[in-house]
């Protein structure tokens, strides 16, 4: 820290907290601790009566707070997203399109164990809306060694560890099965409850068949909607392990790869995951998706519509987090549920 006349202060950074007083008017901080000096603000520290400033010395090696808040945003901003303006080291990031957030969780780690800079994100595989903030990234002291920044930016590499895969629109085909259902002797509530919640998405929706629980037919009914162009089947009804509900032999025999038959999920412990041709996802849902606020479904869902592929993994994951706690007033997703 020096002492230097405040007319040569340009491009220095101040140490201390300047406070201005205008009697009857205002009394507060004009310049905070870390503000780097401009060409504008010399008149007005000189209105203050600040002849003379104690700013920081400039060492070889050091960075001071915003310059290095430049280089932490850099690390994680990606396409899809916009960022605040640096301020005493801060800088937050936007969505500027809706899609699902992935981050790189293990360098998220690493970069805040390295100490004075931090990142804070949302979970990472979850929705994201045009406008929602998605992190803000600080450093911690005033300055900082330049070297540590270094590390950062080569630990995270080429691709920044932050991006938004958008949303994709689908076309999808509905197959409910269930001879209840089938031969009228209860009203389909099934396809509504999917049908709204496809609506947060941009799809279209081919259509709903409606079939017994005649395996041939549900594979049959797959097939067409393949032949349709779907990028998307959803099959209902007939996920439990009676004798009786057949759906997901049927979802095998159209040649589908399982990816897997049970979820670590409640509500939606008898979900099915498949893979047709490697690409095209063919989905079956338990009877809960009908009836609970949030299940499995909305999991997965997003995920799919940003053709972001899930796995064995990925499904077993979901167990840390996967217990709905069906609250009277649903926040989902700014829940615990499924992170």
């Amino acid at each position: 820290m020096k002492k230097i006349k405040t007319t040569e202060a340009v491009g220095y950074v101040i140490c201390h907290d300047i406070t201005q007083i205008i009697k009857g008017e205002k009394k507060g901080i004009a310049f905070k601790k870390g503000h780097i000096v401009s060409s504008e603000d010399i008149p007005v520290l000189l209105s203050i009566g600040k002849d003379n400033l104690y700013v920081w010395e400039k060492e070889e090696g050091m960075l001071h707070e915003n310059e290095a808040a430049e280089i932490l945003c850099k690390v994680c901003k990606n396409d899809y997203m916009s960022t605040s303006d640096v301020k005493e080291g801060k800088i937050e990031l936007f969505a500027t399109e809706g899609g699902l957030l992935k981050i790189d969780i293990e360098k998220l780690r690493e970069i805040n164990s390295f100490g004075e800079m931090m990142i804070a994100t949302r979970h990472s595989n979850f929705p994201v809306r045009k406008g929602d903030k998605l992190a803000g990234t600080r450093i911690i002291p005033l300055v900082i060694e330049q070297r540590k920044m270094e590390e950062a930016v080569k630990l995270v590499g080429d691709k920044p560890m932050m991006e938004i895969l958008p949303f994709t629109n689908k076309k999808v085909g509905i197959v409910t099965t269930g001879n209840e259902v089938f031969y009228g002797r209860i009203k389909d509530t099934f396809g509504p409850v999917i049908r709204e919640k496809l609506e947060d998405y941009n799809v279209e929706v081919l259509g709903q068949k409606i079939l017994n629980d005649d395996p041939k037919l549900i594979t049959q009914a797959i097939k067409d909607f393949i032949k349709e162009g779907a990028e998307l089947i959803i099959c209902t009804g007939g996920m439990s392990v009676d004798p009786d509900d057949t759906t997901p032999t049927a979802i095998q025999n159209t040649g589908a790869k399982i990816v897997s038959y049970g979820a670590p999920v409640l509500p939606g412990a008898m979900f099915l995951l498949a893979y047709y041709n490697d690409t095209l996802p063919i989905i079956g849902l338990p009877g809960c998706v009908m009836y609970a606020k949030r299940t499995i479904f909305d999991l997965v869902l997003p995920r799919i519509m940003a053709n972001d592929k899930i796995t064995l993994e990925d499904l077993a994951s979901f167990g840390h987090g996967g217990l709905c706690l069906s609250c009277d007033i649903c926040s989902f997703p700014n829940c615990s549920f499924g992170k």
